[in-house]
């Protein structure tokens, strides 16, 4: 008996790092898998069952229940094809949990029409696809008068809340998800489905160069092992996590925390005369809290200069 004993989950992009560790964990804590993974490269190219079909197996070897799809994410009919093979397979679909991505990192200037529609169609048309066949599902449910449980957890990125260099196109499909959850958490709150997201730092194949590689820090891998994104992934999908919605949660090794979104700071009156603004700017920028950085404290960096003008 699990957390999640009884539970349909369908994980995308589950065959490696942070979406293996989901796919692995929900099964230890009693869920049944549908294990989508396209197979692909970290940037998109390629395909290969073989990472799924392996998760499959280790759920099985733990005497789990769990079914490989192949599917591709950002493909609407796909991702339908991924909720109901849940629906067949196991009865239900209670939790999605978004999780495909590539990455084509490039600075603003290098970067390619291809390399920006990629990332944004995995990504962000990646989250809502399987998101919106799930919610239709328990829609009619409801409407039907049936019993819904409903769990949606995405995954978003320090990346697109904090913003990062070289990364205009991951960046912003990042954000965009963190948008999506907090809008579709009101709107499916009332078939008492809840929604979040993550924004987790992890070693994994697609982070490992960023963190230094072969060069990391001794011990770094451990510290931010994939797993931590898992712990708190199962406990969302839980029963427990019923009145959690709508959050998006930071996540680096053992500690956890909530990324508070955008608030409305200081209000000045402007001018009529854009010449006059300067001072009224001024006043804005002095009282206003700076951005953030990486860590998801203030910048001070470059690019990030001091709150006067």
């Amino acid at each position: 008996m699990g957390i999640l004993d009884g539970k349909v989950a369908l994980v995308t992009g589950a065959g490696r790092g942070i979406g293996r560790e989901h796919a692995l964990m929900m099964a230890s804590e009693g869920a049944n898998v549908v294990v989508n993974d396209l197979g692909g490269d970290a940037a998109g190219g390629g395909a290969d069952a073989t990472p799924a079909q392996d998760v499959v197996a280790e759920i099985e070897a733990m005497g789990g229940e769990a079914v490989v799809n192949g599917g591709n994410v950002a493909i609407f009919d796909e991702a339908g094809a991924m909720v109901q093979q849940a629906i067949d397979t196991f009865g239900d679909i209670n939790i999605i949990v978004n999780n495909a991505g590539i990455l084509r990192d490039r600075m603003l200037f290098s970067m390619s029409e291809d390399d920006w529609d990629a990332v944004i169609a995995v990504h962000l048309k990646g989250t809502f696809a399987p998101s919106n066949h799930a919610a239709k599902y328990w829609r009619e449910k409801a409407k039907a008068g049936e019993d819904v449980y409903g769990r949606i957890i995405n995954t978003a990125s320090p990346s697109g809340i904090y913003g990062n260099v070289g990364q205009t196109n991951y960046g912003a499909a990042k954000a965009g998800i963190a948008a999506f959850s907090l809008i579709a958490a009101q709107e499916l709150a009332k078939y008492g489905v809840t929604v979040n997201c993550l924004a987790p730092t992890a070693w994994s194949r697609m982070t490992a160069d960023l963190m230094g590689g072969d060069n990391a820090p001794d011990g770094l891998a451990e510290a931010i092992s994939p797993r931590w994104i898992a712990v708190i992934t199962s406990w969302l999908a839980s029963p427990e996590a019923q009145n959690v919605t709508g959050r998006c949660f930071d996540i680096r090794g053992e500690n956890l925390g909530i990324a508070e979104g955008w608030h409305l700071g200081p209000v000045a009156k402007q001018t009529d005369d854009p010449a006059d603004m300067g001072p009224v700017v001024a006043e804005l920028m002095s009282k206003a809290r700076l951005n953030a950085s990486m860590a998801g404290t203030d910048h001070e960096g470059p690019g990030f200069p001091s709150q006067s003008i």
